[in-house]
């Protein structure tokens, strides 16, 4: 509890005062404070009553402000549950329960609202990418169907990242989605490779399921590989549990299940969703000799 003097306006008087504003215990002891006037030649004192009106009140030992308003914030951390959520309960109850004065408002800031400033974010960035992706191997594929039957895997592949999020029970955040964007290109890589060499294969002479098969079996070892290098790579960062992990274990996490999950939908799936959809009339690049020879 704090005294407050309210004072003319005159800041060496305020300055002159203040120590022994502090100092009294109640409004008569502060109506009883004396100065000396330091405007005249006089040396004669008057009663800080004579001036002002005093009263004890309580209020913050601090009072802070922010866009011409003042406010206080109260904080809090979150254990065992997402920010997301968490945060959305907070809303609701505090909306029902808690009645404001007029001109009172609260805002819900923090990493929460960062949170939101990057989701809708994403929100832009994913299908901006997935187009851009689209017009790539559209240009490449010169073939609506083959670059819509890649993106069909790139769709997919999210599924062993869900899994791995829900099996080590990581919540969804802003660093895992990233992680699924990062997912989303080497989904895009693995699926040009196997669709672009089964067009070789029957390009060649293959049927349709004979090169849908010889394909997966003659690209398990690159799309292994390409798999496996990420996969080993982000192990440890998928496993870390030190100081300042939670930022970069759920982006980990993603890639690695996200991967091993498209490891195998790559091999089985992929070729199955090619004999669907491929016909005779096709067309195919030519076949290259010296490949052909190779291989």
């Amino acid at each position: 509890m704090f005294p407050t003097c309210k004072t003319p306006s005159k800041l060496q008087l305020a300055a002159k005062l203040s120590r022994r504003c502090w100092k009294a215990k109640n409004a008569t002891t502060l109506s009883s404070v004396t100065y000396r006037n330091s405007a005249t030649r006089k040396k004669r004192s008057s009663s800080l009553a004579q001036l002002t009106s005093t009263r004890v009140e309580d209020g913050a030992s601090e009072i802070y402000r922010e866009a011409n308003s003042r406010y206080i914030a109260i904080k809090y951390s979150i254990r065992g549950r997402d920010l997301g959520s968490a945060v959305e309960e907070a809303m609701k109850k505090v909306q029902q329960e808690v009645k404001l004065p007029t001109g009172y408002h609260i805002d819900w800031a923090g990493e929460y609202e960062s949170q939101k400033r990057s989701q809708r974010r994403l929100l832009i960035v994913l299908p901006i990418t997935i187009l851009i992706i689209y017009i790539i191997l559209f240009t490449m594929f010169k073939s609506a169907k083959w670059a819509a039957l890649t993106l069909a895997n790139v769709s997919m592949a999210p599924i062993g990242g869900i899994l791995a999020l829900l099996l080590t029970g990581t919540h969804f955040s802003v660093s895992s989605g990233v992680g699924f964007l990062a997912l989303f290109g080497v989904s895009v890589q693995v699926g040009v490779i196997m669709i672009e060499y089964i067009n070789h294969l029957r390009g060649r002479g293959y049927s349709i399921e004979d090169a849908a098969v010889e394909g997966a079996i003659l690209r398990l070892r690159p799309i292994m590989m390409t798999m496996l290098v990420a996969t080993l790579g982000l192990l440890p960062a998928a496993l870390s549990r030190g100081i300042g992990s939670d930022s970069q274990r759920p982006f980990a996490i993603v890639i690695v299940g996200g991967l091993l999950a498209a490891l195998f939908i790559s091999i089985y799936l992929l070729p199955t969703m090619y004999v669907w959809v491929a016909r005779d009339t096709d067309q195919l690049p030519l076949a290259d000799t010296e490949t052909e020879e190779n291989v």
